[in-house]
């Protein structure tokens, strides 16, 4: 009697030091799509501090049609104000998040289209400054998505795998959203003056 109740007792031992394991991985995992998240904020936020001085570089340089302008502004304002919680990373808020970085993509790429019918704007040292920082900027956005996306991916799979899923139930860990392919991204733009 006293051998079978420390075979149970060394059972339970084993399976609460695997569950530990488990939800400890969970963390893990967790924290690294958090830590992702908050590398693509700050890279979309390094892209909307660079604006401002690419719009007033542009204003001094030239009678700059203001409409162009003021959609980069306002995309910008629009872009800045969406704030989502890494807690809540459904697919759904990502979308929206998203969205509003497109409309702000698409204002500066507008821009860009724009300055090239001004000379004497893309002759300013400063604004190819900017524009080379824009475009490093860019490609620092692309690639924290990629590291986030990444890390997603190793979280939402880790709490899918059994047993994990069964402790993924029981303390709260649900899926992340990936960042996806805005719609119409597959078609190249069109540029025409």
């Amino acid at each position: 009697m006293k051998k079978t109740w420390l075979v149970v007792l060394a059972v339970l031992l084993v399976l609460g030091g695997m569950m530990g394991c488990g939800y400890n991985g969970m963390v893990n995992r967790q924290e690294k799509v958090e830590n992702a998240w908050a590398n693509v904020e700050t890279q979309y936020q390094r892209r909307a501090d660079l604006i401002p001085n690419l719009v007033n570089t542009v204003k001094g340089a030239a009678d700059f049609e203001q409409e162009t302008l003021t959609k980069v502004v306002e995309a910008r304002a629009a872009a800045t104000s969406m704030k989502l919680d890494p807690k809540d990373l459904t697919p759904e808020n990502i979308q929206k998040f998203q969205q509003a970085q497109d409309q702000l993509s698409g204002a500066l790429s507008r821009l860009l289209v724009t300055v090239e019918r001004y000379p004497d704007i893309k002759a300013n040292q400063n604004f190819r400054d900017l524009q080379v920082q824009l475009e490093g900027t860019e490609n620092r956005i692309a690639i924290a998505r990629k590291d986030f996306n990444d890390a997603v991916l190793s979280y939402n799979a880790h709490i899918r795998r059994f047993p994990n899923n069964i402790l993924a139930g029981i303390f709260g860990f649900e899926k992340r959203g990936y960042f996806e392919a805005a719609e119409g991204a597959e078609k190249a733009p069109e540029v025409k003056f």
